[in-house]
């Protein structure tokens, strides 16, 4: 930074920083004046100057726009499309080149652009059918002795031989271009739904590179709308990359070049070959490999399977081992089972009835005796414990002060009466005795004293 702040920039970054600059400010745009000083350096590119009257303009033409472009000479009077840049290391401003036009074609080009904007409004570049991939015959309209035919059947005899090719040959430029190429395309849609026809099931129509007016004819509207209502599929492919022409809008698939065009139409055997190499390579070492596993099964069960012969000799064998063992068991479980039957009977023999009763019988004899002992000693007791007990009573009960000349008074309701208070004039009351019953009658009350 200087004094004031301000940041100082490297030459290398103020042509980087002016190259953007110019790049977005301007992006792509159209240039018209005159070629000079064209170089044609080995590297395939070419650089010129384009200028007018009063000022010039350095451009490049790299070498993969220029092999698809005329040759430019001193003096041609041209239109440039491309960008406007800066060659960072020298400083240089100038044109990046991207297509290249004779200047004088404006209103065709003006025509063009509002010939297609009317087309695509009513719908004629909204194809877009797949193409069959390869077809099963390729119905191809093109001029009989032009290099596009050359490269497309180049193309598919080295990507696909067995696609059958019929050429339509037309004038692909001209005034008699238009008329015979829509002719051609009404011909091979006819003859692809008869019944005995070629069976074409998708048409390719192409021709090479040239100037605007040599492709003119593939810009007629009555050509695109052709196109449009074919019922075959229809692959345009019209002069070079940078070249479009409405027949391409109009197309269900468009193709770069020729060349381009016979690539997408079929597969390259090469590669299916491959695959079917490597496909049966695959096969081959899972053959090998479910050989070895099914060997090795195959052994496992032989060695595993036996004669039936030897089969039933092993299983008689067997079963004489198991007989064996039967019997040896048997006469285990004979012999255990008698000592136990032996081992019952003698305690059996020690739990005899007849014993177990005698001894019984012995044990209630004596206590019989015992209990006929026991009883009158038992009755004695308790009726001395009862006469006790009685004279006990007879000490505290109320009938022995009923015999002494007393009374118990009850009313009605056998309720014991204890005061006078308790009774009223006439009430009767029942008087108990030591013997008998009396029924009083209440006449008056006497207060105490």
């Amino acid at each position: 930074m200087d004094d004031t702040g301000t940041p100082t920039l490297s030459v290398s970054e103020l042509n980087r920083q002016a190259r953007m600059l110019l790049e977005r400010g301007f992006g792509d745009c159209w240039v018209e004046g005159e070629v000079s000083s064209v170089a044609r350096p080995a590297s395939g590119h070419v650089y010129f100057t384009l200028k007018d009257d009063r000022a010039q303009l350095k451009c490049a033409l790299f070498r993969n726009r220029a092999r698809f472009t005329s040759p430019l000479d001193n003096g041609d009077q041209v239109r440039l499309r491309g960008k406007v840049s800066i060659f960072e290391p020298r400083g240089d401003y100038q044109m990046i080149v991207e297509a290249v036009q004779p200047a004088g074609q404006g209103a065709l080009l003006a025509a063009f652009e509002r010939l297609k904007r009317q087309l695509d409004a009513q719908g004629v570049f909204a194809n877009q059918r797949p193409l069959p991939c390869p077809p099963r015959h390729l119905a191809v309209i093109s001029s009989a002795s032009g290099a596009a035919i050359r490269d497309v059947l180049a193309v598919l005899q080295a990507r696909w031989p067995l696609v059958p090719v019929t050429l339509l040959p037309v004038p692909v430029q001209g005034k008699e271009a238009v008329p015979a190429i829509i002719r051609a395309i009404a011909i091979a849609n006819r003859l692809a739904e008869m019944p005995n026809g070629p069976g074409f099931d998708a048409l390719l129509v192409t021709r090479g590179g040239g100037s605007l007016e040599d492709l003119w004819a593939f810009n007629d509207e009555h050509l695109a709308r052709a196109i449009f209502h074919s019922r075959l599929p229809v692959m345009a492919a019209v002069g070079h990359e940078v070249d479009t022409t409405l027949a391409d809008f109009a197309a269900d698939v468009r193709a770069p070049t020729p060349s381009a065009a016979a690539e997408q139409l079929v597969p390259d055997q090469r590669d299916l070959r491959r695959r079917l190499q490597d496909a049966e390579r695959r096969l081959l070492r899972c053959q090998r490999s479910r050989l070895e596993r099914e060997a090795q099964c195959l052994d496992h069960l032989r060695a595993r399977l036996r004669h039936p012969g030897e089969r039933l000799t092993q299983q008689r064998q067997r079963l004489a081992q198991l007989e064996s063992r039967l019997s040896r068991v048997m006469d285990q479980r004979l012999r255990g089972e008698r000592m136990r039957v032996e081992h019952l009977q003698r305690r059996l023999a020690g739990y005899d009835p007849s014993n177990r009763v005698a001894r019984a019988r012995g044990q209630l004899d004596g206590l019989q005796q015992r209990l006929y002992q026991a009883m009158p000693r038992q009755l004695e007791q308790r009726r001395q414990r009862l006469g006790a007990l009685a004279r006990e009573l007879q000490a505290v009960s109320p009938l022995a002060v009923l015999g002494r000349g007393y009374a118990i008074l009850e009313d009605d309701e056998r309720q014991v009466v204890r005061s006078a208070a308790d009774t009223q004039p006439g009430q009767m009351l029942t008087a108990r005795l030591g013997e008998g019953r009396l029924r009083l009658e209440v006449k008056r009350r006497l207060h105490k004293g």
